[in-house]
């Protein structure tokens, strides 16, 4: 009986698929009147058609494939799948050997297909040269002005057939330097400037050894990835001189790190670059777009902040942009480069730590918040992406739950719920119903403030021996100014990833900017991006071709898909009050 189900179901199909053929052919059936196929239907038929040659074909290159592609572009309505039909078109030519490329035969009325391959072919006589591309890219629309490749051009051809920025171009910093994220602004504009005019150098290198609202200041440091723990005055005189007490533990804090020899620093440009500074709250970014051009800016560096993230790829102003934050959905066409203290970098940098480390069953215990939620998801996405399993997770509510749970005597079993989609929240730390891995977890990841994992821990100490715990990691969140030597012995054993700034690879800026910003290690890391910022200005062209790899005192910094910069941080630990780095 089943298998008789069975056959009918493929013959059907068949039927349908003959059926479909004959259509397209123009064909009947004996016995049958033509039917008109009304424009809707006579367009799936087509599509369905078109898409089966270009899955067939199985990501090989082929000229039948393009001419799927070209045949599909004018079906599509959506505009990102439009871009990505694009996109897609122009990696299938990429894709094909010389010999295919000699063996194309045009037809008469293959206009569009004739535009694309001198597409590819203008490409590959001038890609060495950024300048000569982008003058031959321009020059290949007016030939083509229907092409619809001239229309909206390839996402991966549009950045490499950009103008190169010289060396000594004019940069525009575009910052909020006054209102609620005025003290963000100015210490990233601190770090580009005292990166430009020269900073201090570390010791010579031994040989190698064998959610909230947009505007509100929470949600801005949750954006911008820094701690938000310390949380300072939008007033705040972040230049101010320490007193002598807090000087003094300043010094105890830059003490306390190991040299950190692991991390190698590239060396930083100095040079005359006129930078010209535009407070982003001045004016609407329009305006401060049409004065930044009128001002002859060559580059943008900036905005800070989402919204006006967005508005400056919505108004295309023509001038390479390096912005300073990242976007949840970045449009394919867009010629706008994102550098950012992202937290799921630090969150996907953890999940490979832990790989790297043989670790099998992690347990990640977040905020029970929509940043929470967004880190689990992260991390468990990149456990999978490299191979690993199922992640579980727990939830943990404000300081004063986790107070009021550890005076219950409520202790964090080693257990926890898979990570599902953002939209369904974990059960919280003290739910009696969590299921048991029956002691499976191997490692556990925290993401926490120093404040937070002071009561934490403990609370896992009270529900399992320490002899049988796991090993704890923590974000960068839990390292922050002002712990002291109590906090350092109590996390004795406990490894946490930061930038290198914060792990003494360079000591000497460390002591610097732990004065400049009153031990404030919120500020002397948007410092440190702000550093970094001004390297990834100098090397503007290498970020739109995609070859930049730069190890910056923000992170190991390389150039991901949309020209995202990703950084990868060095992890330390923490040992009898000292903070060391952790061997790779």
């Amino acid at each position: 009986m089943l298998s008789s189900i069975f056959v009918r179901f493929k013959t059907g199909l068949s039927y349908t698929a003959i059926l479909s053929a004959l259509i397209m052919s123009g064909c009947t059936l004996t016995g049958q009147q033509e039917q008109p196929l009304d424009p809707v239907r006579k367009a799936e038929l087509e599509m369905r058609q078109l898409q089966k040659v270009i899955e067939d074909s199985q990501g090989q290159a082929s000229l039948d494939v393009i001419r799927a592609y070209i045949g599909l572009e004018p079906l599509i309505t959506d505009p990102t799948l439009h871009q990505q039909n694009i996109d897609d078109t122009w990696l299938t030519l990429t894709k094909l050997t010389p010999e295919q490329r000699q063996a194309v035969v045009i037809k008469a009325d293959e206009n569009i297909l004739q535009g694309w391959l001198d597409l590819l072919n203008t490409y590959e006589y001038n890609r060495e040269d950024t300048d000569k591309l982008s003058k031959a890219v321009r020059e290949w629309q007016t030939r083509y002005p229907r092409n619809p490749a001239a229309l909206t051009l390839p996402a991966a051809l549009l950045r490499l057939s950009q103008p190169s920025v010289s060396t000594s171009s004019q940069i525009a910093l575009l910052l909020p330097l006054t209102g609620q994220a005025k003290v963000f602004g100015e210490a990233i504009q601190q770090g580009f400037l005292d990166a430009q005019s020269g900073l201090p150098q570390p010791p010579a290198m031994p040989e190698t050894k064998a959610e909230p609202k947009e505007d509100s200041l929470a949600s801005i440091l949750e954006e911008l990835g820094i701690n938000n723990a310390e949380t300072p005055s939008a007033d705040t005189d972040s230049t101010k001189e320490p007193t002598e007490n807090s000087e003094t533990s300043q010094n105890k804090e830059t003490e306390a790190i190991e040299a950190n020899y692991t991390v190698q620093l590239d060396p930083i440009a100095q040079n005359s670059r006129q930078v010209i500074v535009y407070d982003t709250n001045s004016q609407p970014i329009d305006v401060l777009l049409k004065k930044v051009q009128q001002d002859g800016a060559n580059l943008i560096v900036g905005p800070l902040l989402k919204p006006e993230v967005m508005k400056t790829i919505e108004l295309q102003s023509g001038i390479p942009v390096l912005a300073l934050n990242e976007l949840d959905t970045v449009p394919a066409a867009t010629t706008v480069c994102f550098f950012s203290l992202s937290p799921e970098d630090e969150t996907r940098n953890a999940a490979q730590h832990l790989r790297q480390q043989q670790k099998s069953n992690p347990l990640i215990i977040v905020p029970s918040n929509k940043f929470g939620q967004r880190m689990a998801q992260t991390f468990a996405d990149e456990w999978q992406r490299t191979g690993g399993g199922t992640v579980l997770q727990q939830s943990f509510g404000s300081l004063e739950t986790l107070k009021s749970s550890i005076n219950r005597g409520v202790g964090i079993r080693m257990t926890g719920t898979p990570v599902l989609p953002t939209e369904n929240a974990p059960l919280p730390l003290d739910s009696q119903s969590l299921p048991s891995t029956d002691g499976a977890i191997d490692s556990v990841y925290i993401i926490a403030t120093s404040d937070e994992l002071t009561l934490i821990k403990p609370m896992i100490d009270m529900a399992i021996s320490t002899k049988k715990r796991p090993p704890i990691y923590v974000s960068s969140r839990s390292n922050q100014g002002g712990t002291g030597p109590d906090f350092r012995m109590e996390m004795d054993g406990i490894q946490f990833s930061d930038i290198p700034l914060m792990t003494g690879a360079n000591l000497p800026l460390m002591q610097k900017a732990s004065s400049k910003f009153a031990n404030d290690y919120s500020l002397m890391r948007l410092y440190a991006m702000g550093i970094d910022a001004w390297s990834l200005a100098n090397n503007y062209n290498d970020l739109t071709k995609g070859t930049l790899r730069f190890n910056g005192i923000s992170g190991s910094l390389r150039v991901e898909d949309n020209c995202t910069i990703y950084r990868q941080l060095p992890w330390m630990q923490f040992k009898q009050g000292k903070i060391e780095p952790v061997e790779q």
